[in-house]
């Protein structure tokens, strides 16, 4: 496994990191892995040298939390980063957002609500310090915080020993530029695979000019990419994966065509088809991290292997070529 420094803090991250949105279960996933085999992934991929794992109340209403929390009783505590966010609340009012199953989530990022977040959160988790602290998604009106407001509460955590480092999701170039001018923000996460490459537009760029870590999650288009869906499935409505771009009748069925087309290269890498589009990602440039969202430690056995594989430029772009012509 590779390592690399968390932004500028000196935390020294796996090239590779353990998401565990679907390891939370739920009806967002349709129930999602058994608690025992979640618990098992989060200790086999530390055990595989994967010491970022990342999780989030949101996540089932802070089920992930809790799994992970177990999980980190199986574990040193000290070999694992973990991180976890704030900004998606479930008990207390914000402004409306999602809905999951019949239970609403509300976008909240008053300076009050994230120090009581984080309490929540270290309660679930079962620890005394988060080593990277997110925010989740931008707060929005009506109940919209300016980011001075909220990443003064975060600046006041770090200093607290709390959270070791800030980081931010699912924020535009203008709010990046607004927290880098408030703290030290060390991490952005942004959707990036084979199929979605639009960070490499502006984020990217932001992040070298800056020394921000790029976190890319969804690098296997929640599962599209790993070469096991059948032609025919269709996700069941109310499941994560019902209102994406490639998940559609049509785009679906091209994708899986150009995964048999890279058969080839899976077999000069000696890896398989998931590992390929992984290495994909972590080919892309130092400041890249990937996220992954193994639900099995067989999975993450898999997935490890990607850090150590090493694809070549002229392969790279054939595989960008053949992904970027399926948007014409």
């Amino acid at each position: 496994m590779r390592y690399m420094e968390l932004g500028s803090s000196g935390i020294q991250v796996s090239k590779m990191g353990l998401g565990t949105w679907a390891i939370g279960g739920g009806p967002a996933w349709s129930g999602g892995p058994s608690e025992q085999n979640a618990i098992d992934t989060i200790v086999e991929a530390v055990n595989q040298g994967i010491n970022m794992v990342d999780t989030a109340p949101g996540y089932n209403f802070g089920a992930s939390e809790e799994i992970v929390g177990k999980a980190l009783k199986q574990v040193d505590r000290e070999k694992v980063i973990l991180v976890t966010k704030c900004g998606v609340v479930w008990n207390r009012e914000g402004t409306v957002w999602n809905k999951v199953g019949d239970r609403q989530l509300y976008r909240l990022l008053t300076p009050e609500s994230v120090k009581l977040e984080v309490e929540e959160s270290l309660e679930r988790l079962g620890t005394d310090y988060i080593d990277l602290y997110m925010t989740h998604w931008p707060s929005v009106p009506p109940f919209e915080t300016p980011i001075a407001e909220t990443v003064g509460a975060l600046n006041e955590l770090k200093a607290e020993g709390k959270i070791r480092a800030i980081g931010a999701a699912n924020v535009s170039i203008a709010q990046i530029k607004e927290y880098v001018d408030c703290c030290e923000l060390d991490l952005v996460q942004g959707k990036y695979s084979v199929l979605d490459r639009a960070v490499e537009d502006e984020l990217l760029p932001l992040c070298r000019e800056n020394k921000i870590t790029m976190q890319a999650y969804s690098p296997l288009e929640q599962g599209l990419l790993t070469g096991t869906i059948a032609r025919d499935y269709r996700p069941e409505p109310g499941n994560a994966r019902a209102n994406k771009k490639w998940w559609q009748p049509g785009n679906m069925e091209r994708v899986i065509d150009m995964l048999d087309e890279w058969k080839p290269l899976c077999e000069k890498y000696d890896c398989t088809i998931p590992t390929l589009c992984l290495a994909w990602i972590m080919n892309q440039g130092d400041e890249v991290n990937l996220l992954t969202g193994a639900t099995a430690p067989d999975q993450v056995v898999m997935n490890a292997r990607a850090a150590d594989i090493v694809i070549d430029e002229a392969d790279l772009r054939t595989m960008r070529e053949m992904a970027e012509a399926l948007d014409k």
